[in-house]
């Protein structure tokens, strides 16, 4: 199968290799939560809520008193996907991503500001296409922003794959399962930190390098699309206010 035309260059759903697919996000979707987004990249959508800073509900789950307790559960929807199969509750793909979720918005959630207290996330797959683990990473940090948890930076996923000799951005569900390598990225934008990496399959050097760089250039675009988003938040509740 030819993933990438060689005569036009365009990708199978019209894309070209460096381009993304589009973004859309809103936040304040769950009322009861303190904070929560939805977040699309193309076809795949999902949803996050944050609860707290709140006092920890188990203290035998805190390391260190000093620091928040980040605790973080992914699940996705059974009609998500095409495949009907009931998946059980924790199991180990769902753990694996929870806590990658968690340990890349460690990262960015100045814990020590908020002692004795935890915050919850929770992020569900409402449809996927594809990057549902850069996609949750992204609702996650539009939800958390919402519920003001002070952030160093807002951090933002993305992939990239290389498929017919070629590094591809942002790859959906049957580039996807072309079984090629593909590198998923985490970055704090602004502080130009990479907090994740993930890469499936080897790389020479040269090529990883290409396809990582592209990744991070989509981190940053991410990172671009939620700031104006939290912008024109914060406009429309100033202007809801009078």
């Amino acid at each position: 199968m030819e993933y990438v035309d060689p005569l036009t260059g365009f990708r199978m759903d019209g894309r070209r290799p460096n381009e993304m697919r589009q973004l859309k996000g809103e936040v304040g979707v769950v009322a009861r939560a303190d904070g929560s987004a939805l977040f699309e990249m193309g076809n795949t959508r999902v949803i996050a809520a944050v609860y707290g800073p709140r006092e920890v509900q188990h203290k035998g789950q805190q390391v260190n008193n000093k620091e928040a307790l980040v605790r973080c559960e992914y699940r996705m929807a059974e009609f998500s996907t095409g495949d009907r199969r009931r998946k059980p509750k924790g199991d180990r793909r769902s753990t694996e991503i929870s806590l990658v979720i968690r340990q890349t918005m460690e990262a960015s959630i100045l814990t020590h500001l908020m002692p004795r207290s935890q915050i919850d996330i929770f992020v569900q797959v409402l449809q996927a296409d594809g990057g549902t683990r850069s996609a949750c990473i992204n609702a996650a940090t539009l939800a958390l922003a919402d519920a003001g948890i002070p952030m160093r930076d807002i951090v933002t996923s993305c992939s990239a794959g290389y498929l017919c000799s070629t590094p591809l951005l942002d790859l959906n569900y049957v580039e996807d399962s072309a079984g090629g390598p593909d590198v998923t990225v985490g970055i704090l934008a602004k502080m130009d930190k990479v907090t994740l990496l993930q890469m499936d399959a080897k790389l020479p050097m040269d090529t990883f390098e290409n396809v990582m760089g592209l990744a991070i250039e989509g981190c940053k675009a991410i990172a671009t699309h939620i700031r104006e988003l939290l912008l024109e938040n914060t406009k429309k509740q100033e202007r809801q206010r009078g």
